[in-house]
């Protein structure tokens, strides 16, 4: 796996390989079923069809690892011409906004950024969170790889102060998630449990498969499971496993979870059948939708850290062909 890894991370910084994806008519055609496009107007056209269909959707304007102030600003622009849009349309009560703190200044060093990047971050992040309370929606943080998991839940923390809606994002596959899911489940509190994606080294984080399922399934019965007088924490369940989301169900009714009090989460463009059959059933279904120019970076990146979901987009070239 690790040649075909580093054979990706390679291509994702090609422009010739970026201008034949997007040139050929087939492979055009298949990433545009997982990236709607590069511009706001083009996502929120896509958020309008699901959430017509009975769909919430979670959108994240592509971009991670920012390198410098201008960069940072520049996204939390995007997200605030986003949210401006999905307010505008009437969409922001079934939308929301996902965001990567790397993307908005968390890696920036003192150098470059005036009490470093935690603060940059942090001040871009309640920007952010201020505007999608104006626009009557919420943020949800994303989770990156481990060396960026203690800041980012720090900076979970300082925003909740203000805005107590705000989601965090748990990755199953790191031993420490289970501790990270009791702190997290409280009322109110909202929580995305994923596997997660980044290539993470052993000492942190479960390799096998069969692992990860298992950690996955502990950690949503911390967080479905969770009661008191105050409220439940409101699970958002992220995965497309058949398995896990039938054991979630499961659970669901053991813990005498209502629809409505825990939502599924999937990507756009995987599995939207079983997303319909979710919604059809009276469950909560959320689509995460990127966009934006960094699009052919995330797939490319997205590929590397698991390169099993080559599968998924082989068999969507073949498919279209």
């Amino acid at each position: 796996m690790r040649p075909l890894r580093d054979s990706l991370l390679l291509l994702s910084r090609s422009e010739a390989v970026k201008r034949l994806i997007t040139t050929l008519p087939v492979s055009a055609a298949v990433v545009r079923s997982y990236v709607p496009g590069e511009s706001a107007e083009e996502a929120v056209a896509a958020t309008a069809e699901l959430v017509e269909g009975g769909i919430a959707v979670t959108l994240d304007y592509l971009g991670e690892d920012t390198t410098d102030v201008e960069q940072a600003e520049a996204t939390v622009a995007a997200y605030l011409e986003l949210l401006k849009q999905l307010s505008a349309q009437g969409l922001a009560r079934r939308a929301e906004v996902s965001v990567k703190l790397t993307a908005i200044g968390l890696s920036l060093d003192s150098d470059v950024a005036p009490g470093g990047g935690r603060k940059i971050a942090l001040e871009n992040a309640r920007a952010i969170c201020r505007a999608a309370r104006n626009a009557g929606t919420t943020v949800t943080i994303d989770m990156e790889d481990h060396t960026t998991t203690d800041q980012t839940l720090v900076i979970l923390r300082e925003l909740r102060k203000d805005f107590p809606e705000t989601g965090a994002v748990l990755q199953a596959y790191l031993y420490r998630t289970e501790a990270d899911c009791r702190a997290l489940a409280y009322a109110g509190s909202r929580v995305r449990l994923c596997k997660g994606a980044y290539d993470e080294p052993s000492d942190v984080a479960y390799s096998d498969p069969d692992e990860v399922d298992k950690a996955y399934v502990r950690c949503l019965k911390i967080l479905l499971g969770h009661t008191s007088p105050d409220g439940d924490c409101y699970p958002m369940i992220a995965s497309h496993d058949p398995r896990l989301i039938e054991i979630a169900s499961s659970l669901a009714s053991r813990y005498g979870r209502a629809q409505g009090t825990y939502e599924f989460q999937m990507l756009y463009g995987i599995r939207p059948a079983e997303q319909r059959r979710l919604a059809a059933a009276g469950e909560t279904v959320r689509v995460y939708i990127p966009y934006g120019n960094e699009w052919y970076g995330y797939l490319m990146r997205r590929l590397a850290e698991r390169p099993r979901n080559l599968s998924f987009f082989l068999t969507s070239l073949i498919k279209k062909s």
